[in-house]
């Protein structure tokens, strides 16, 4: 394997990673899309900050992308605030607003310059190796590689400081308000970080590749794990995996590294939904059939306790009556015999059903 496939598997990982983080907590808000939002409305920010410097490599560029992820923030808040439209709603009216804007700025003011649209939706990551530092004579590396170990950092110690801050104004802002806490100042410190983690990832990924890496491995943690730690950790996992597996997808079929990754993520989302062991499709099913089997198993208790000493109990307890009186089908009837019998709620002396004492107190409760 060559060095710039490391690379660029490394700055996968570690984008992936930094956008996981906070992600977490974006999903548990229920504000997932607001990460594309931002993602999408630093595109102003970055032409008006190209505008003041005439240069696309210039500092300020973050500045004014970050700037305006924060304004986007800011401006889907107060949108909700009025209670006038749903945070949902404020999402959708505020950053299509914002990104058109700098869509028209392009358009208008730097439509001959390397700056568009499509380098913000897309990226490359299979170009970022060849953006180095050098400095002294000496190659530091790929830049998004160092940008992404930054935000992995700031990221991991903003998690890590203020995770049961984060939590329980996530949970409950009202308690959070009463012990003590900041929810608002909470609220856009995490803003913060997604703003500056979504400037500093799009360049290398692109926003699509971001926002997926926001909102996939995430959700995906939610469905294998419970605690918010753990969510954090599996999330962090899941992201590591879905980039690494993204990127040799993407190098077996020959296309897109971001699109692969992207549908990787959409894939171990969708391979969590059913097989997670408690909130999966087949694990809710599972249950389903168990607590059909036991409500049917209880009900045969309850007929037979009922029938157990009147004049009837001889043709009441037979196998054969359950068809017909209790309107179950023969393999129905088998298998609800079979489940009550596991409990050891009766036990079965040819075509008569006999119940043990721990079966008479399921049918006198």
């Amino acid at each position: 394997m060559t060095q710039p496939q490391l690379e660029i598997q490394a700055i996968a990982v570690l984008m992936a990673v930094a956008c996981a983080l906070p992600g977490t907590f974006l999903v548990l808000r229920r504000l997932a899309m607001l990460s594309d939002a931002v993602s999408h409305a630093v595109l102003p920010g970055l032409v008006v900050g190209f505008l003041l410097t005439g240069s696309i490599s210039s500092p300020l560029l973050f500045i004014g992308a970050a700037a305006a992820g924060l304004l986007t923030t800011w401006l889907v808040e107060a949108t909700r605030r009025t209670g006038l439209v749903r945070e949902d709603a404020a999402i959708g009216l505020v950053f299509p607003a914002l990104f058109s804007i700098g869509v028209l700025l392009i358009a208008r003011y730097a439509g001959s310059v390397h700056l568009d649209a499509d380098a913000v939706l897309l990226g490359e990551l299979a170009f970022a190796p060849f953006d180095r530092i050098v400095a002294f004579g000496l190659d530091f590396g790929p830049r998004a590689l160092w940008v992404g170990g930054a935000l992995v950092v700031v990221n991991g110690l903003f998690v890590a400081v203020l995770r049961k801050e984060l939590t329980v104004t996530t949970f409950d802002a009202a308690l959070a308000a009463g012990l003590g806490f900041a929810p608002g100042v909470l609220y856009y410190a995490l803003m913060t970080v997604v703003s500056v983690t979504s400037v500093g990832a799009f360049d290398a990924v692109g926003s699509v590749l971001v926002v997926a890496f926001f909102a996939g491995p995430p959700a995906t943690a939610l469905l294998l794990a419970r605690r918010v730690r753990s969510v954090l950790f599996v999330a962090i996992g899941v992201a590591a995996a879905c980039a690494l597996g993204g990127y040799w997808v993407a190098r077996v079929l020959d296309a897109s590294i971001a699109g692969a990754m992207a549908s990787v993520v959409g894939l171990a989302f969708g391979a969590a939904c059913a097989f997670a062991p408690e909130r999966g499709y087949f694990a809710r099913r599972r249950l389903g059939e168990q607590q059909r089997s036991m409500f049917a198993a209880r009900t045969l208790a309850v007929h037979l306790a009922q029938h157990e000493h009147g004049p009837d109990a001889d043709r009441e307890s037979r196998r054969s009556h359950l068809v017909d009186h209790v309107g179950w089908t023969e393999a129905h009837a088998e298998r609800t015999i079979r489940r009550a019998e596991a409990y050891g709620w009766l036990r079965a002396d040819g075509d008569r059903l006999h119940l043990t004492e721990a079966g008479r107190g399921v049918g006198e409760e």
